[in-house]
């Protein structure tokens, strides 16, 4: 075995921090960081409104019949064939009567460009209205998805966009001529009901796009669902979500009727490619040293070490980098955008390892990353096992197929109760 097996005598002190899991800003470090689609091996569950109508899934983009201009910015923005998702969401997303959806996929999996596909090949460009409304939960996250826009209909001049965001005042009684409209919640609903800047009457497509961020904010479920209630009935109601928990589910329910649904099948046989050990420690200092001791007897290309708390984090990173380590740390309190420039340059290779808290156990793919290490177990707040964490941060080894190398560093008769909690959750 790869670590030197150490004896634990006494329990140390089990420190928990509560830490506020941002989620807008983790899903918009993932838009970023995002320089390619993850290659997920995931099986794609569809479920139809009409188990009758004949599904279909493409396999390339000509399939689909797309305007000459949109198929020039599908290829201009490096796509080369349709991601997993996008086989079987496109051709529903396309068909003609509309078809209502319901989808849900991790994070760079190439679900935004298929929902702003299918808003630019629903626009009539010569109708100078509002015809496709997306709602976002954060500016930041509307802006990136107006980037998607931009650059698909880069070849589509004649179809416009305007942003329903905070600070965008318009003049009162004014029509918009844009038959995009990408916003948050709260503007979105003022420009469709309070100014009439939009006749909701009008509107051919309705997306709600990061459904999970979206319900955990106050007040932007109902200002959704208000919006939903003013359009047409033959309005097609897309609706994504990177997580599918029953809250975000009831509220997707409420949204979209008669919805198709797709899911990417979960993460877990990604466990299969991956050794997961663990090291009996007595102390802080302790796990320091086999951390060392394991860097001296294997051979790592990457490796990402997940600590509990940001102090515990900042100290990790000064001792390896005393011991000569190239180190990068990542915390909450960073910037998204400094989080983003640590991780381009982790991707580059410039640091070898990254210590971070769970900011980032979602969505990071890097493909040289050969060992995980918690060097704390992951806990919820009541100081149970997260299992989800747990699967997600390991995940960022096995990557596209590998194997992959998890270590998990216990120092007390708490973690190793944690640990077997886990143990027995996924059966390995």
């Amino acid at each position: 075995r790869a670590a030197a097996i150490l004896d634990y005598t006494s329990p140390a002190r089990h420190r928990r921090k509560s830490h506020k899991h941002n989620k807008s800003a983790q899903s918009l470090l993932n838009k970023l960081i995002r320089s390619n689609l993850v290659n997920t091996t995931n099986q794609v569950e569809v479920l139809q409104k009409d188990p009758s109508s004949p599904l279909y899934s493409v396999r390339s983009f000509e399939e689909l019949h797309l305007k000459p201009q949109l198929l020039r910015g599908v290829y201009g923005m490096g796509f080369n064939r349709p991601s997993k998702i996008q086989e079987t969401a496109l051709p529903m997303m396309l068909a003609e009567p509309a078809q209502n959806l319901i989808a849900q996929s991790q994070s760079g999996t190439g679900k935004t460009a298929a929902f702003v596909l299918a808003m630019l090949s629903h626009v009539d460009p010569n109708l100078n209205h509002p015809q496709c409304l997306c709602v976002s939960p954060t500016y930041e996250l509307a802006l990136q998805t107006g980037k998607v826009i931009e650059q698909m209909g880069k070849h589509y001049p004649e179809v416009k966009l305007v942003y329903a965001i905070r600070g965008n005042k318009l003049p009162r009684g004014m029509k918009l001529e844009e038959q995009i409209v990408i916003g948050t919640p709260g503007t979105m609903l003022d420009w469709c009901s309070k100014f009439r800047f939009i006749d909701p009457k009008k509107i051919k497509v309705f997306v709600l796009d990061e459904a999970d961020v979206m319900i955990a904010t106050q007040g932007h479920q109902d200002q959704s669902i208000r919006i939903q209630r003013m359009l047409p009935k033959n309005c097609q109601m897309l609706l994504f979500s990177a997580t599918f928990e029953e809250s975000v589910w009831s509220f997707a329910q409420r949204i979209v009727p008669e919805p198709n649904i797709i899911k990417l099948k979960r993460e877990e046989e990604t466990l299969d490619t991956i050794k997961q050990y663990y090291v009996l420690c007595n102390s802080k200092e302790e796990k320091f040293q086999a951390l060392c001791n394991i860097y001296g007897g294997i051979t790592i290309a990457q490796a990402m070490i997940f600590c509990h708390t940001r102090k515990t984090a900042g100290w990790l990173a000064g001792e390896l980098s005393r011991e000569g380590h190239q180190v990068a740390l990542l915390s909450g309190e960073m910037q998204v955008e400094q989080r983003a420039a640590v991780i381009e340059r982790f991707r580059d290779g410039k640091e070898k390892v990254l210590v971070t808290t769970n900011v980032c156990a979602r969505g990071i793919d890097v493909e040289q990353v050969s060992v995980v290490i918690n060097f704390d177990l992951p806990v919820d707040r009541e100081g149970n096992p997260d299992n989800e964490t747990y699967l997600h941060r390991i995940g960022r080894t096995g990557r596209f197929g590998k194997r992959g190398l998890a270590i998990n560093m216990v120092d007390s008769k708490m973690s190793m109760n944690i640990l077997n909690r886990i143990q027995d959750h996924f059966s390995k």
